[in-house]
């Protein structure tokens, strides 16, 4: 008799847990199910911009982007990228011929150009005694290509001071050596020119007057 008692109790027990989950179930049911003569309203989809960020520079203005050196402002534009609407600069590189795309948001990446005393302070680095390294030119030519794309004027000085043809100090030079200097040069003299707002022909004679360069230097 004990033993009918006991599976009296399990199936007791077993309906009450059916009758629970119905419950939960019933209760759970979300609304739309509950009423499905409600009308669905149509969903409202927003157009995201990009994080706002003032805009530092105009048209017109002179700015240098590291990696390709002075650049002039043509535009101020806005697009729409998927979902997000940005706003962003048109800069052209002219010794390039280059037209870059950057996001205001991205801004950071630029630097306007330097001032008068900055450039007075490039000329007296020319002016200056090259450093010899001894070290490999494999790793030199590292280093100089990561001061030349550093955007930093002074970096930018350092390397045409150092890699300047002058046989009275440095041997000749390697073609790799040559286009190195070649690129410090023109992104240094670029950005003479946006400052002092010459010719470049007058920049030129500048820089090879610190430099102790002959003109014909450059040409041959």
């Amino acid at each position: 008799m004990p033993k009918k008692k006991k599976t009296k109790k399990v199936k007791k027990i077993k309906k009450n847990k059916k009758v629970l989950v119905k419950k939960t179930k019933l209760d759970e049911l979300p609304k739309k199910q509950a009423n499905p003569n409600q009308e669905e309203k149509p969903e409202i989809k927003k157009i995201k911009k990009q994080a706002t960020e003032k805009k530092q520079y105009g048209v017109k203005d002179f700015v240098v982007y590291p990696k390709h050196g002075v650049g002039k402002i043509t535009a101020i534009e806005k697009a729409k990228i998927g979902q997000i609407e940005i706003q962003f600069y048109k800069i052209f590189i002219e010794k390039e011929k280059l037209t870059l795309t950057v996001p205001i948001n991205q801004q950071s990446n630029l630097r306007p150009i330097s001032s008068i005393n900055q450039i007075n302070k490039c000329v007296s680095i020319l002016k200056t005694k090259p450093k010899i390294k001894r070290t490999m030119w494999s790793r030199r030519a590292q280093e100089y290509d990561q001061k030349i794309n550093s955007g930093k004027i002074y970096e930018l000085a350092e390397v045409v001071k150092d890699l300047n043809k002058n046989t009275d100090i440095i041997a000749e030079q390697s073609y790799s050596e040559r286009q190195l200097f070649e690129k410090a040069y023109d992104r240094l003299k670029s950005e003479f020119e946006a400052v002092l707002k010459t010719t470049p022909e007058e920049v030129q004679k500048k820089m090879d007057k610190a430099l102790g360069r002959n003109r014909n230097l450059l040409e041959n």
